[in-house]
Order: C-alpha cells, then structure tokens, then sequence
C-alpha cells in the first residue's frame, strides 16, 4: 500500500489486445461486436471504435503473428472484456453471433446484470453484458451472483421499455 492520496481514475477508456491474425480480428470484431476500424499501422496495429463511442478507440488491436501462443487460462493475465450493450434485446444479437462463429462459451445472470461470453478467433474471453437500471439493483447494490441466465424470461421482463442509455 502507498503512502499517498490514490489517483482516481474516471473509467477504462480502451483495451488493447494480442492477436495472430489482424485481418481476422478485425472482421470478428466487427461482424460480433458492431465496431469499426478507425485506424491503422499497417499489418502490425488497428484501432475499433464502437458506434456513439466518444473515446478516439476502444480496442486496438496488436499483431503478434501466427505462431504466438494461446491466452493461458491457468496463468496470471486478462481473464475478460465486458463490453456493455444499451439493449438488452442486443444479448440475442450477440448471442447468434458468437453461434455463428462457434465460440459462445456461456451465459449468466449476475442479478444486476445480464451476460453472454465468447471467445475472439485467438482464445481471448469477452462479455456482452446489459446492466439492469441501477433503481431495480436491489439486493444486488453489493452482490454479483452468478445464475443461469433466462435471456428470453429477461428480455421479455426488460426489453423494450427499458433502456440503459
């Protein structure tokens, strides 16, 4: 622990990944998650932004070549991304998408969210996740349970009438 006041950060501006083959992330990334590349250095850097996003990027994406080696999921590191989605009718969209490309690894309901996992083409694990309007958190405030997740009992709860945004 320091000595001094902590900085206090606002919020992650953007992440940057690994990954062995930026063509193919870009499209995954694109075809998935919605975002658009905003920027490039060639075959080595690109930059992704997502619709309506204020930041300059929100994933830059790193070639490090074919033969780099996978995440390590035993190993110190990045376990997972969340990125949010305004909708919770968006988690199906999601949900279809990583079927498609055969990497959804799961689904959950953490109470004041609603989450579906995957993997991108390298092995590393994101979240889609819809937050529930933070009035209805409840005995959520200071709870993240993790339970099977009823995406159609949801969105027929939330959808439509409500919206993060």
């Amino acid at each position: 622990m320091s000595n001094g006041a902590a900085m206090k950060v606002r919020r992650l501006n953007h992440a940057v990944l690994r990954v062995r083959d930026l063509d193919r992330s870009l499209a995954f990334y694109h075809d998935v998650l919605g975002l658009e590349e905003i920027a490039r250095m060639g075959k080595v850097m690109a930059f992704m932004r997502a619709p309506g996003s204020e930041n300059h990027h929100d994933l830059g994406l790193a070639s490090v070549g074919p033969g780099a080696p996978p995440p390590n999921e035993r190993g110190v590191g990045l376990y997972h991304l969340a990125w949010e989605v305004d909708e919770i009718e968006s988690l199906r969209e999601a949900r279809a998408a990583l079927e498609r490309y055969g990497t959804l690894s799961g689904t959950s309901d953490h109470g004041a969210t609603k989450s579906i996992y995957g993997y991108d083409p390298d092995g590393n694990e994101f979240e889609v996740m819809w937050m529930v309007p933070r009035e209805h958190w409840g005995e959520y405030e200071n709870a993240a349970p993790t339970r099977a997740l009823n995406l159609e009992a949801e969105i027929a709860r939330w959808g439509a009438k409500t919206s993060t945004a």
